[in-house]
């Protein structure tokens, strides 16, 4: 199956030429490269996030595969959704699913189930391949899109994906598969209250701390669409010996706007 680009032309340059060229441009700015066991980027217009998120994944090795894992903003498909087979095209090209992965993980995961219904008008996850694209055209992927559960089955997601890396089989050579939490930060606030926000949840993801990161995030009303991948993949981290997390990047839209009176927060998050 063919899950063609929606969000190409809206979010990011609908024309190859363009794209790639915005990417490498995005990418420019980057920390040290070195190979990571998770990210957390951001999933607004490139014009907006594109420069944390070219930042975060100019700052890792891309490995062979990568599962990528974004809230479920249209409430469509399966809770917790694998696109298990098949390609993704975007404009720089198709990549393939990484289908003995991605059985693996359905294998280990009992709460997941192969839809692709939950994937068709979603862009937390599209918007991060062509970055993965212009870093390692050979990548494969493992999409998975995550709606309401409790904090209980996303600790347990986490750890059953945790273990699907585990026994992926792996070489040096290959890497170990990364995983990426698609997520913004506060929504629609003044920037000084949404980098207050933003920091507290920030503080949780850079302390390994899941359950905490659920909790302030409900307790302090911080509108992070992607907590709940955030969660599992810190989970995930911290089951497969993750000790060290960086923030890469912080901005808000209104960095590019000029405007600081109603902002999306967005943050660049390495974790090895």
């Amino acid at each position: 199956m063919l899950r063609s680009a929606v969000v190409a032309g809206q979010f990011y340059p609908g024309q190859k030429e363009s794209l790639l060229k915005s990417v490498e441009l995005l990418m420019s700015a980057a920390a040290d490269e070195q190979p990571a066991v998770a990210l957390m980027t951001p999933h607004a217009g490139y014009i907006y996030s594109g420069g944390v998120a070219g930042q975060t994944f100019a700052a890792v090795k891309i490995p062979d595969e990568v599962i990528i894992l974004g809230p479920n903003h249209h409430g469509r498909g399966h809770m917790a959704a694998v696109y298990a087979s098949g390609t993704w095209e975007t404009p720089l090209g198709k990549t393939k699913i990484a289908v003995d992965l991605a059985s693996r993980i359905l294998a280990e995961c009992p709460m997941t189930v192969a839809d692709s219904v939950a994937h068709s008008s979603e862009h937390s996850l599209e918007v991060q391949l062509p970055f993965l694209q212009c870093r390692a055209p050979d990548v494969s992927i493992v999409p998975v899109c995550i709606s309401r559960m409790p904090l209980e089955t996303l600790l347990q997601l986490g750890d059953g994906l945790a273990r699907a890396v585990l026994s992926s089989g792996s070489t040096p050579a290959s890497g170990t598969p990364l995983i990426v939490a698609s997520t913004d930060m506060t929504h629609y606030e003044a920037g000084n209250v949404a980098r207050k926000k933003d920091f507290l949840a920030l503080e949780k993801v850079l302390a390994f701390d899941p359950k905490g990161l659920y909790d302030v995030v409900q307790e302090n009303k911080i509108s992070m669409c992607g907590v709940l991948p955030t969660v599992v993949m810190l989970q995930a981290a911290i089951a497969l010996g993750a000790s060290n997390a960086e923030l890469i990047a912080y901005s808000n839209s209104g960095d590019v706007t000029g405007d600081q009176s109603e902002v999306v927060g967005y943050a660049g998050v390495r974790i090895f």
